[in-house]
């Protein structure tokens, strides 16, 4: 039964988590120096305090080592994180729910090789490795027909005595400065399309990292090379590490609906004690109705992010038709961006001029949320595939790979 009605442990871990955004995140995030210099480094220290709270191990189960979070809870750890700062969010985001999937795809004995240095390093982040530089601009949405995306794969894996051999470039590789585990897309030699586990430091990976000033990603982000890199036999990965057709988890959506409530709540702080003609500015119908407007906007994303969530967690609910049949992910992707950007440009009107200061977040929070609406492919080609759902067309999976 879908319930809006959060667990005790979702509560209490969400509790945890704003705790930590304001007593850790916030005032490293947005300190005025930082901020003025547009300092969008990492923040490191942040980063492994999240870890040590439990957050980037939170969607393992129990029996692994982890919190066996449902996509809800993962959602709401990542609003809660990106209120305090998105890129921390961000990675933290590709971190745990890339876990989730791989270590319950992977054969026991990869299970045994990688799960204890994942469990026990706080900094053992993951990267998943699939576009490439001349796939991505020649591939598009192909309205109504399958993207050829095993024509566009140049990455290759080509069998050499007890281990494979890889070659090719990935680009826009989110978490890939700072990955030590990479799951890279290729065509396996005697198998077609498949997933290997690449470690950091095996030979023949080189990582660049794309520009730290005023970035189109959050995170981390940077391209991946691999000239003749040598990994073990066993590294071929059982089944796709995605969920086809629009149905995955809204997890990244929430750090869209994140930023847009930072934005929100610093707009409301401050017209409750920005006083103009006597009293509040909250008080004006001009600003007291904008807020409104934002409020609406958030309630709504968060609806819809919640909602894609349950759908994730729960498939069968589109088999006995409790769910409308649309990829309820695409349409968090899409309502989020567009909805924030202008929440968070409300909410930047709230201050007038001081909207637009460079020490001052606001700017912050609209470049975060311009970055949400057009990353990716952006929401033109989202929209085209709620089209394709709505006409009936069903685009076809990537194909499951057995490893040996």
């Amino acid at each position: 039964m879908y319930d809006l009605r959060l667990s005790a442990e979702q509560i209490e871990i969400r509790d945890t988590v704003r705790d930590f955004v304001a007593q850790e995140v916030k005032p490293a995030a947005l300190d005025a120096q930082r901020l003025d210099a547009c300092d969008r480094r990492l923040l490191a220290g942040v980063l492994d305090k999240a870890s040590q709270l439990g957050l980037r191990t939170l969607a393992l189960p129990e029996e692994l080592g982890g919190a066996d979070a449902d996509t809800l809870t993962l959602c709401i750890v990542t609003e809660e994180l990106a209120v305090g700062d998105v890129d921390v969010a961000a990675v933290l985001a590709e971190t745990s729910g890339l876990a989730g999937v791989l270590f319950s795809r992977m054969t026991a004995e990869q299970r045994d090789r990688l799960l204890p240095q994942f469990v026990t390093d706080d900094r053992y982040h993951l990267a998943r490795a699939v576009h490439e530089p001349e796939a991505d601009t020649a591939l598009g949405i192909h309205y109504h027909r399958p993207g050829a995306i095993e024509a566009g794969r140049k990455t290759t894996a080509a069998r050499s005595g007890d281990g494979w051999i890889v070659n090719g470039v990935k680009r826009c590789v989110a978490n890939a400065p700072i990955a030590k585990l990479f799951a890279v897309e290729a065509d396996i030699e005697g198998h077609g399309p498949g997933t290997l586990l690449v470690p950091r430091d095996a030979p023949g990976l080189t990582v660049r990292e794309h520009d730290t000033g005023l970035r189109w990603y959050h995170g981390a982000c940077g391209e991946v090379t691999l000239d003749d890199c040598r990994v073990p036999a066993d590294s071929l990965l059982r089944g796709p590490p995605t969920v086809a057709n629009g149905r995955g988890s809204p997890q990244l959506q929430s750090l869209n609906l994140g930023i847009g409530r930072a934005a929100y709540e610093a707009a409301l702080d401050y017209a409750d004690l920005r006083v103009q003609g006597g009293r509040r500015i909250i008080e004006h119908q001009a600003i007291g109705t904008k807020l409104a407007e934002i409020a609406i906007k958030l309630e709504v994303a968060r609806n819809a992010v919640w909602k894609a969530a349950f759908a994730c967690d729960h498939p069968d609910g589109y088999a006995d038709r409790s769910l409308a049949d649309l990829p309820l992910q695409t349409v968090a992707e899409v309502f989020t961006a567009e909805a924030i950007f202008e929440a968070a440009k409300d909410a930047a009107e709230c201050f007038g001029a001081m909207g637009v200061m460079r020490d001052m977040p606001l700017q912050k929070y609209v470049h975060d949320a311009r970055i949400c609406l057009h990353s990716g492919h952006g929401t033109g080609d989202a929209k085209l595939r709620i089209a394709e759902a709505l006409a009936g067309y069903r685009r076809p999976a990537a194909p499951a790979i057995a490893a040996e």
